[in-house]
């Protein structure tokens, strides 16, 4: 097998990956439970949820940090998935022989943060400009300035595992982690690194991430049964499900892989990406920002669509979402897309926003291993405006040699991967 693509690019296999969600640490975990339908949502129990509209979350409960607050479990959830990502790509830890590109969701200081920050800044609360300065100057809360700086994250990662470089921060909404592993793949292919290191991660279930989503009537509010809120393509789905996670992937140029002797889990075909002016949280009604972005994809890995075996949904159960990519899936592959499964993972680990793209390729890139689609829960009640194979309620056995995922974000950033067990 020649170790380029069509293009002459080098090829850019996958060589390691780790995961954590509410499902459980470990891909292995996750792989287990998604692919017998279990959901890891549940009732939140981390902070008071009176008064909200929206009391249920896939949390991840198991993982303690010390201060509580996004950066700290983002970072701990980046830890871990990395840790288990580069132990299988068998490569040193402390001395990682390429770039960090990771995906950490915006950072901003958090309620309990501010509330101390005023008491110690002002009388009664009452907290000028001046008063602030003098806090500031006193040095006393360097510890939280260092903790939400965007970048705090991406540079304890690197430091941890001896990434080369300066690492690369990013946002790009709920397309974060998909574009975080296209930066890898992009820099391999450039033959500026030998390997990449990309991780998503977004551990910021708290209550001002709830309330902002609720403000834009983005969330599911089906509290009564959490298990059962997340229903991606049903005609009852009434929002998104927030959820938390980490996933990692060790990217490596083939022909280095191949010479260290590593084993090699997949590849990254393609990426394609394409912006949406349209509006700050809605698609383009026509759709041609997602449609280009798949053929995008399609195109930079030289396949077809009468190629691809499955598609792994962004799926994340809003009416407007669901249908959109539902329209431009069909748009791309026409009548044969009645037929090319198709399954949403945020059914049962809800939607990990900035992690969600790394979190669904490392599903991708199983789904191609184990010859396993996993489905796509809670679809009782099919939406006859979507008429498309969602791998309802069930796993199915199925060979799967290529994979196409999805993820749409936010402010119109669209980016989709092409994954294959080996290049056509």
């Amino acid at each position: 097998m020649a170790l380029r693509d069509k293009q002459g690019r080098p090829l850019v296999a996958v060589t390691g990956m780790g995961t954590v969600t509410s499902l459980g640490q470990g891909k292995d975990d996750t792989w287990a439970a998604l692919t017998a339908g279990k959901s890891g949502i549940r009732r939140i129990s981390r902070f008071p949820t009176e008064g909200l509209r929206t009391t249920i979350a896939g949390t991840i409960d198991s993982v303690e940090v010390e201060p509580f607050c996004a950066p700290m479990l983002s970072e701990r959830l980046a830890m871990l998935a990395a840790e288990e990502a580069v132990g299988q790509a068998g490569l040193p830890e402390g001395d990682f022989p390429g770039a960090l590109f990771i995906a950490v969701p915006p950072v901003e200081m958090e309620w309990p943060q501010r509330e101390a920050l005023a008491k110690a800044s002002g009388e009664n609360g009452d907290v000028t400009y001046k008063d602030l300065l003098k806090a500031a100057a006193s040095g006393e809360f360097k510890p939280w300035h260092d903790l939400f700086i965007f970048g705090t994250v991406a540079d304890r990662v690197a430091d941890r595992f001896g990434t080369r470089g300066s690492p690369i921060s990013l946002s790009t909404a709920c397309s974060s982690g998909a574009t975080a592993i296209q930066l890898g793949v992009e820099a391999i292919r450039r033959g500026e690194t030998d390997a990449a290191l990309c991780i998503g991660t977004d551990g910021s279930v708290n209550p001002e991430s709830l309330i902002r989503f609720s403000l834009l009537s983005a969330l599911s509010t089906q509290n009564e049964n959490p298990e059962g809120a997340s229903k991606p393509f049903s005609k009852n789905r009434d929002g998104f499900v927030m959820g938390e996670g980490g996933a990692a992937l060790v990217l490596e140029n083939a022909e280095s892989a191949k010479a260290r002797g590593a084993k090699i889990l997949g590849y990254v075909l393609g990426c394609g990406e394409k912006g949406d002016g349209f509006h700050r949280t809605r698609s383009s009604p026509d759709g041609t920002p997602i449609i280009a972005a798949i053929k995008a994809g399609l195109d930079d890995a030289g396949v077809s669509p009468d190629d691809i075996d499955y598609i792994n949904a962004h799926g994340t159960s809003t009416p407007e979402n669901d249908k959109m990519e539902s329209m431009g899936c069909m748009a791309v592959f026409g009548e044969r897309m009645k037929d090319v499964p198709i399954s949403s993972n945020k059914s049962m680990i809800g939607h990990t926003l900035t992690a969600a793209g790394a979190v669904e390729a490392v599903m991708s890139l199983l789904t191609i291993a184990q010859g396993r689609i996993p489905p796509t829960i809670n679809h009782a009640v099919p939406d006859p405006s979507i008429p498309l194979d969602v791998v309802p309620n069930v796993a199915r056995d199925a060979t799967v040699n290529y994979v196409l995922s999805n993820s749409f974000g936010f402010g119109g950033q669209n980016t989709c991967l092409v994954f294959g067990a080996e290049p056509k």
